[in-house]
């Protein structure tokens, strides 16, 4: 590790640090360590957080459940796996419990994303789609403002000179700036 060798030639934690690019109490906490047990005590002790509790071979058949669908497994009012069905899921196939953020955390470790449909439903008819975007929607879609009906100021909304006569206060001189 680079920080063992600058302490080896006596260079000082906050220098050490430096010459890193990380904290001063970082270098400072590496230097006991490195006192107290040497160049291997600064060895990474491996990512922290508990362990998996599901084996590799059943972190497979979870994959294989998730990718049936919420349907395949009780829930049909919707086709998509939040974190609290996923949990629900764990510990009915695996008698595992898990919590729904360590639910979610395993879900995006498998690729998965809580929360959002994997595939379109299955009952979408694409070409009924696609006739109503290209016959229905332009029809039914409201035009826009146009951008003399709209002012960016707050404190005088339009100027009296864009309104029409036939609205209350058309007849009052426009104010004095």
């Amino acid at each position: 590790m680079p920080a063992a060798e600058l302490f080896e030639q006596d260079v000082k934690p906050l220098e050490v640090a430096r010459r890193l690019r990380v904290s001063g109490k970082s270098a400072y906490q590496w230097h006991e360590l490195w006192r107290a047990g040497g160049a291997g005590a600064l060895n990474s002790r491996g990512p922290s957080g508990s362990r998996c509790r599901l084996s590799p071979r059943c972190l497979e058949k979870l994959t294989a459940y998730l990718e049936q669908g919420p349907a395949a497994h009780g829930w049909v009012e919707d086709q998509v796996w939040t974190a609290a069905r996923v949990a629900t899921l764990i510990g009915r196939k695996f008698h595992v419990s898990y919590s729904v953020s360590g639910a979610t955390r395993l879900m995006h470790r498998l690729g998965f994303s809580p929360q959002v449909p994997a595939r379109r439903v299955s009952e979408r008819d694409e070409q009924a789609v696609t006739v109503w975007k290209e016959a229905t929607w332009e029809e039914v879609k409201e035009p826009g403002r146009s951008a003399g009906a709209t002012s960016a100021s707050r404190t005088r909304q339009a100027s009296p000179g864009g309104r029409p006569g036939d609205v209350p206060g058309a007849d009052v001189a426009a104010p004095r700036s």
